[in-house]
């Protein structure tokens, strides 16, 4: 017999009060995991430390494989984080447990700039907060907003839409902020100037950078804690139940159809999108950073994709989806579809910049700023409509199972990243050079893309049997997407 309340008040016409709780959860919580992510690459080049106080960096391409298998982990957990809650614990429990290992993760990096006074070299204290920080980041992911949805009764469903937008609006700010703040903190920021050397007083460093976004972390699992009362908290189903819906004809078609989709062809698009915290990185490093008289931080600059979603989305929902209506029905796979070529040339434009810097040019970065506008573009045509894809063509108990699917895939392109930096790492000749030197990687992952593009197509026209499930209803209505022509 639990405590709390399993069901909403199906009455209740207003705003559901554990809302606040949620969405002030989710800034913080977001803050800290973007936070984090943005400076890893840069500091596993430039800051890392042994035993001894010396450098350890790693190369670039070292570098980037462990930046991919952490953003791999991070998302594979989400499936795992959805069994456990639907099965043994339900959301809140989840969130809450699972939100602690988030936080011994960022204490682990926090700790790692006093590693060398302790006779310990940074490396495993960063692998072991990279580790913890993966499982509580993806094993809450599927959780959250399933949680918000559980607020909502009939009676204030019409609100559910502007709690996802609020809910969207805080992830977005949360990653803007601490993009912009915590690749500052890293380098350090000058306080003053020390009146007997004349030396720069400077505040920052590895301790605070880490250890920012560890605080606010703590403050997202506090300020989750304390709407513990406020919160409807649905029971697990248990194991059975959940095999039963899982496993049921209706279940298993849609894994068919969707599992194909999410893991072995947007997986491609996110193998390319998450490459903006590892190699447009490094890439900015090289490039002149002073644009709209502002000198950018090399990590910095991944402000610009939440700041263009923000904007991005209504400019979509009311130009660019209409603007499609005119010559052709804008349906989800077509959008996906079409996100599959603005990805890639992303990645050309990337190519291009850097065929500029092997040139001995220094191109500036606002060139990259146009390559974050058609990367972002491509990501609301992809990774938005999938989530919408993931919800609407699951039956309804599969939902957050369906979910996790989803962000396997995203999990399965930042292993292939990491895989392809693996090899090129193993297999570099005896002056440093890479299979994929240069520009030629960014026309590799270009490629893979288009590639997997025309995969697609065929994909998409012959072999996806999607249904639509439309909940509410006595009988859930479905129809077949091999049925209907201006689905595709």
């Amino acid at each position: 017999m639990t405590k709390y309340r399993s069901t909403p008040d199906q009455n209740l016409k207003g705003m559901p009060s554990g809302v606040p709780f949620i969405i002030g959860n989710e800034l913080a919580e977001r803050f800290s995991f973007y936070g984090m992510k943005g400076i890893l690459v840069t500091f596993m080049t430039l800051h890392m430390l042994n035993a001894m106080g010396e450098s350890a960096n790693m190369t670039e391409s070292e570098a980037k494989a462990w930046y991919h298998a952490f953003t791999g982990l991070a998302y594979t957990f989400p499936i795992l984080g959805a069994l456990v809650a639907d099965v043994f614990w339900g959301k809140y429990k989840t969130i809450l447990i699972i939100s602690l290992m988030y936080c011994v993760g960022h204490a682990c990096l926090a700790v790692m700039d006093y590693a060398p006074a302790m006779g310990m070299g940074m490396k495993p204290w960063l692998l072991a907060g990279m580790l913890f920080i993966a499982i509580g980041a993806g094993a809450i992911k599927s959780c959250v907003s399933a949680h918000v949805g559980d607020q909502f009764g009939s009676g204030n469903k019409r609100l559910l839409a502007i709690v996802f937008n609020w809910f969207y609006f805080s992830i977005n700010v949360g990653a803007a902020v601490s993009n912009l703040l915590t690749p500052k903190l890293l380098e350090g920021i000058k306080i003053g100037t020390d009146t007997q050397t004349g030396e720069a007083i400077v505040f920052g460093g590895p301790w605070i950078a880490f250890g920012l976004p560890g605080v606010l972390m703590a403050l997202a699992t506090f300020v989750f804690w304390l709407g513990r009362n406020k919160f409807i908290h649905v029971p697990p189903a248990g194991w059975q139940k959940f095999k039963q819906e899982t496993f049921s004809p209706e279940g298993i078609q849609a894994l068919k159809s969707l599992a194909p989709l999410f893991v072995v062809f947007v997986m491609m698009f996110w193998a390319i999108f998450d490459q903006t915290g590892s190699a447009w990185v490094l890439q900015a490093r090289q490039m002149d950073r002073n644009f709209l008289g502002v000198e950018w931080l090399e990590a910095q600059i991944q402000f610009v994709n939440p700041i263009l979603i923000l904007t991005g989305i209504p400019f979509f929902a009311y130009v660019v989806y209409p603007l499609m209506g005119k010559f052709f029905d804008p349906t989800p796979l077509r959008k996906i579809g079409i996100g599959f070529v603005l990805a890639a040339l992303a990645f050309a434009i990337s190519a291009w910049i850097e065929s500029q810097i092997q040139s001995g040019k220094t191109p500036n970065i606002g060139w990259q700023f146009v390559a974050y506008l058609v990367l972002t573009a491509a990501e609301i045509l992809v990774s938005i409509v999938c989530l919408e894809f993931a919800y609407t063509q699951s039956p309804p108990k599969m939902k957050s199972f369906v979910m996790g699917i989803y962000f396997l895939g995203v999990a399965v392109g930042n292993y292939f990243a990491m895989g392809v930096n693996w090899v090129l790492e193993s297999t570099k000749n005896a002056e440093g050079q890479t299979l994929l030197e240069g520009a030629n990687y960014y026309w590799f992952f270009a490629a893979m893309m288009m590639i997997t593009f025309f995969a697609y197509l065929v994909f998409a026209k012959y072999f996806y049997k999607g249904r639509v499930y439309i909940q509410g209803e006595a009988t859930i209505t479905a129809r077949a997407e091999a049925e209907a022509p201006d689905a595709r």
